[in-house]
């Protein structure tokens, strides 16, 4: 009986199942098609990013239109109010206060009495000037008599010349004595009455500085004011009008105010004088307004915003300072082209108006300006503009 045949494997390739083979290939395709997904997303990540990064480079404006200024045009200047009198009332002698008897707010009448100051030494000082005064008084009288009686002898030769002439000297000596006495007695009257702190004149109390006890006067370590006083039923407005302004400004011209206080209210003012000269430091001319005050709504050392009416001639424009673009070529405005680019314009400025300025040359009424053009700004730079088509 023969041996079996036994097959040689060793050189035999493994044959993979049909469907492994299958699942390989749908795996492989999977993988591709997430990874070539995966890259067109990635792909069109980029570009969204870089389309957004290029718009938000791309800076956005906002247009505005001129306005055609009319006959009359407004010039808008900050001013201060004072009162129409107003003192700061020193203590004329030195001492301790005694009292106060009038405080802030309170109003008073001229010669009202506001303190009083303790001055003991003073009232030592006016007894002895009194008695000095008795004392020469008594001195020039026989100085008279003796003079006279002199004059009497001197008729009958009984004394000399010279004698007589010593006894009239000595009464006339004695007469300027006294006179030298009242002074000196009417000066320190007088220093006692300063020692009574009285209103200069009609008004309000603004300030109270000092307190019993308070040593005031030329003594004092800080002397300062013991009360302040103004009268306010009136008001003076001061305002620093531009140079190019100046010859417009004459006494009588009407004026309106607007203060913080009285929102919405325009008071009437009226032009009282100027000075005259241009202040070289700030090239402006600083003019006085006065106005009534009723029911005391104005403050002095407040702060108004005085309103001139000016002529401005017809066919100018006017537009927002804040349009300007100012440069070193002259003053410009930016507009924006269909295809949304910059142009800048030059123009011509007339007058400042404060937040508005007239241009006589450069735009029209039509013409779309850029307001409040950012710094950057050049002449053909890509701009967007906000609310509206580029025109």
């Amino acid at each position: 009986m023969s041996d079996p045949i036994i097959p040689d494997l060793r050189h035999e390739t493994p044959t993979a199942p049909p469907g492994l083979k299958r699942g390989a290939w749908v795996a492989g395709g999977v993988a591709l098609v997430i990874v070539a997904a995966g890259l067109v997303a990635r792909h069109q990540g980029e570009v969204t990013a870089q389309d957004t990064t290029n718009v938000q480079a791309v800076p956005s404006v906002h247009l505005t239109t001129p306005s055609v200024a009319g006959k009359t045009d407004e010039l808008v200047l900050p001013g201060t109010t004072q009162a129409w009198v107003s003192a700061r009332i020193y203590p004329r002698v030195a001492g301790y206060v005694h009292g106060w008897y009038r405080d802030i707010g309170a109003v008073v009448g001229a010669g009202t009495v506001l303190g009083a100051i303790d001055r003991p030494e003073l009232d030592q000082q006016i007894i002895q000037a009194r008695a000095t005064l008795r004392r020469v008084k008594a001195e020039a009288a026989l100085a008279r008599t003796t003079a006279t009686r002199w004059d009497d002898l001197l008729k009958t030769n009984a004394v000399s010349h010279q004698e007589a002439d010593e006894k009239d000297a000595g009464a006339v000596t004695g007469e300027a004595a006294v006179g030298e006495a009242q002074a000196a007695l009417g000066r320190l009257l007088a220093d006692k009455a300063y020692a009574t702190v009285r209103a200069p004149f009609a008004g309000i109390v603004t300030a109270r500085n000092a307190d019993i006890g308070d040593l005031v006067g030329p003594g004092a370590t800080n002397p300062q004011p013991m009360f302040a006083m103004a009268d306010e039923h009136r008001i003076r407005i001061y305002v620093n009008v531009p140079q190019q302004y100046s010859g417009q400004i004459k006494a009588g011209l009407p004026a309106t105010l607007s203060v913080p206080e009285a929102p919405g209210q325009a008071i009437p003012a009226t032009v009282l004088a100027q000075a005259q000269a241009i202040t070289s430091a700030s090239g402006t001319l600083q003019v006085q307004l006065t106005t009534a005050n009723p029911g005391l709504m104005l403050k002095p050392g407040g702060y108004a915003q005085v309103h001139f009416k000016l002529p401005v001639p017809a066919g100018q424009m006017t537009i927002p300072a804040s349009a300007l673009v100012l440069r070193g070529g002259g003053t410009r405005v930016a507009v924006v082209t269909p295809q949304g680019r910059i142009h800048l314009i030059d123009v011509t400025v007339l007058h400042d108006l404060g937040t508005s300025v007239v241009v006589a040359a450069g735009v029209t009424a039509g013409t779309k300006i850029v307001d409040n053009p950012p710094d950057s700004i050049v002449e053909g730079m890509q701009v967007r503009v906000q609310g509206g088509q580029n025109g």
